[in-house]
């Protein structure tokens, strides 16, 4: 029995001297920070580690994470510079700087950053317009972090930055904004539609003055060549005409061209209108002879109008 009481001394005896040195021995976790008052006093700020407090003369009055954070920004109603209502709600991501700040400068560190991040985000919406609201997202949350940063410096905080989650504007703002995307869709297709059909014109136009240039190109090949053979068949029957035996050849070829003339009319038709001495093919073709001969003398003038060549 005796051993029994002992015992129960024992481990009561043990509690208590835990109990004792755990009132004043404190270990402050990593990325925490605790803030000591002595007789209600700001006395330290304890960072991680092992630390020995006095009881009863010293107290634990705050403890503060020094981890960034997020607060939720409640949905607010803001008005645009154009007198648009809208519904806009964010985040906003903190840290502590300053635990003693933190404990000292305001009474409720996040009521107070939300209604700072609320305020400023009134105040920057009112100063910009429907269509810049959803245009200018990033400068948004620039300016409105760099408003609550200052702001909140002497709360011994720093604004890491702040997020617009969602911007709602009226059922009939949002009715409009559709009409207006479906005429610009609208508007895109007849662009491009007015578009492809002028580029096809300007392509058909552009084949067509293409084929015009081919084939004026070919037709006056064409010429070109019709004309240099012309010239080089006539450069040919010169010289044979003015070789040995070229008239009687040039006679010859008159005769026949003559009577060929005639039975193609025999042939062909049946009303021909033929001259008096039709049928002394001798005398009509002496004739044709000697106008050749006279068109040859006039040719051989105007070449050598001196008469010296004649």
């Amino acid at each position: 029995m005796f051993e029994s009481t002992g015992l129960a001394f024992l481990v009561t005896g043990a509690v208590l001297v835990l109990l004792f040195l755990r009132s004043f021995v404190r270990i402050v976790p990593q990325n925490e920070a605790y803030v000591v008052e002595r007789l209600g006093k700001y006395d330290r700020t304890l960072l991680a580690g092992f630390h020995v407090t006095i009881p009863v003369i010293e107290r634990v009055a705050y403890k503060h994470s020094l981890k960034e954070f997020a607060v939720d920004v409640a949905s607010q109603q803001a008005i645009t510079r154009d007198n648009v209502p809208l519904g806009i709600d964010g985040v906003l991501y903190i840290r502590i700087m300053d635990p003693r700040a933190a404990s000292y400068g305001v009474d409720n560190l996040r009521f107070a950053i939300t209604q700072l991040a609320q305020t400023s985000m009134r105040a920057e919406i009112g100063k910009l317009t429907l269509d810049d609201t959803f245009e200018s997202r990033e400068n948004i949350n620039a300016r409105v972090t760099q408003a609550i940063d200052e702001a909140s410096e002497v709360w011994g905080t720093k604004v890491l930055r702040y997020e617009v989650k969602d911007i709602s504007p009226p059922a009939t703002i949002l009715e409009e904004m559709e009409k207006q995307m479906g005429a610009e869709r609208e508007r895109r297709v007849a662009v491009t539609t007015s578009e492809g059909y002028r580029q096809a014109q300007i392509n058909q136009a552009e084949g067509d003055r293409q084929a015009q240039i081919l084939r004026a190109e070919g037709i006056a090949e064409s010429m070109t060549i019709e004309a240099t053979a012309r010239a080089e068949a006539i450069r040919t029957i010169s010289a044979a005409i003015n070789a040995e035996g070229g008239s009687a050849a040039v006679a010859q070829q008159l005769a026949e061209q003559y009577v060929g003339a005639f039975d193609k009319l025999a042939r062909e038709g049946t009303v021909a209108l033929l001259p008096a001495d039709g049928g002394d093919i001798a005398g009509m073709v002496a004739k044709a002879f000697t106008a050749y001969d006279s068109l040859k003398s006039q040719v051989d003038q105007t070449r050598d109008p001196s008469g010296v060549n004649s």
